[in-house]
């Protein structure tokens, strides 16, 4: 092996489903070639992620039967054999997306992606319950391996801050490298018109796509929709993604008091990642009213799709929308009414928001997520002095 180059374990054991598995597939999609100063990538996952993965000649994808298995194998198997695996591998470091790793592998390399264990306001909301005890334990966990890692990448800079505050002392080497945004998302922006041109059979569509749980005020949301239709305004609103189960409760109940015949509201529920696109280009206005977020992979799919946005005034959302979008705050229903209601009532301003969005979503692609994050890697295998 040259001198000069590395070879990189991923541990994706841990990485079943949503922001994880689109991340890893993304990041080892977008590169031509094999990255500067990288021999070989060594991916550790189950046989479902490994049938994601491209397949060239410097990607490895080892896949142990207990991945396969219950958690309790595959901690075991991360326990006892993840270290020997990637020694075997010839390993030079050990690339952890997942956030949380117990190996005696070094150096390692960890992200962190959930911010949600690090904000106790946000927490606190899941009340007493064990979703409640498992983000507990997952800043336990999270925490012990950003202090112990030789190197941390934080999505963005509220992130950083954010959980900084919290572990209080990390040791290794620290980067901020945002997501990508998958190129299906491109859309230019779309003509708007002044809502005089929208009636109740061809209404002004309004989308929020995001998963449903007690920190995403889908049901405010609603309510603030159901007003601006008192308003005489026609205006559709289109819930897209999975729910946690008691919020999901919740956003029915409201929906069935506010439009119980279902004129105006549809829940489309859990969509494939990759029909997505198609519920943003039919769209005419995005909404994103999270409170809790390390970065919003959602608010950039949807500048992207050349749609103004209505957003959170919470977390990091000023630092990826800047002054190209709207905000109010998601716990207020009559601030979100007001936001919406000042897009609707001004089609230029819609217009004009939507282009620098669009514009501003250029800032984010996977090429460059996957380039920053390789050399990362390396710069710190460097520094510990491993390259083989």
């Amino acid at each position: 092996m040259d001198l000069k180059s590395i070879n990189v374990g991923v541990d994706a054991t841990n990485l079943r489903r949503g922001g994880g598995v689109t991340h890893i597939v993304e990041l080892l999609s977008a590169l031509d070639g094999k990255p500067s100063g990288v021999n070989k990538v060594v991916v550790f996952c189950g046989s479902q992620l490994a049938k994601k993965l491209p397949t060239n000649n410097w990607i490895d994808i080892i896949t142990p039967a207990a991945l396969d298995r219950g958690f309790l194998h595959r901690l075991i198997w991360q326990k006892t054999q993840l270290s020997k695996s990637v020694k075997k591998a010839g390993c030079n470091v050990l690339f952890v997306p997942g956030g949380v790793f117990s190996t005696s592998f070094s150096p390692v390399v960890t992200m962190s992606r959930n911010l949600l264990p690090f904000e106790f306001r946000e927490l606190s909301r899941y009340g007493v319950s064990w979703m409640a005890v498992k983000l507990l334990l997952l800043r336990l966990l999270q925490s012990r391996s950003i202090r112990k890692a030789n190197g941390v990448i934080f999505l963005t800079e509220y992130a950083r801050k954010t959980v900084g505050a919290v572990v209080k002392s990390m040791d290794g080497m620290v980067e901020i490298i945002p997501h990508g945004m998958n190129s299906r998302f491109d859309f230019s922006p779309k003509s708007q018109f002044n809502v005089e041109n929208y009636s109740d059979r061809s209404p002004y569509k309004i989308i929020y796509v995001s998963i449903v749980e007690p920190y995403k005020h889908q049901w405010n949301v609603v309510e603030a929709v159901a007003r601006i239709r008192q308003e005489g305004i026609p205006v559709f609103l289109d819930l897209v993604g999975p729910a946690y189960s008691p919020s999901l409760q919740k956003l029915n109940r409201v929906i069935e008091e506010l439009d119980p015949a279902g004129e105006w509201v549809k829940y489309h529920g859990a969509v494939d990642y990759n029909e997505l696109n198609q519920f943003y280009a039919n769209a005419d206005l995005g909404v994103f009213a999270s409170s809790c977020e390390n970065m919003p992979n959602i608010l950039v799919e949807t500048m992207a799709s050349g749609l103004p946005v209505a957003c959170s005034n919470r977390g990091p959302m000023r630092e990826i929308l800047g002054d190209s979008g709207l905000y109010f705050d998601p716990e207020n229903i009559s601030d979100i009414t007001s936001c919406l209601r000042t897009y609707l009532c001004d089609a230029e301003l819609r217009a004009e928001k939507a282009k620098s969005s669009y514009q501003d979503s250029k800032r984010y692609s996977w090429e460059l997520c996957a380039k920053r994050t390789f050399q990362f890697l390396c710069k710190v295998t460097e520094s510990r002095g491993n390259k083989g």
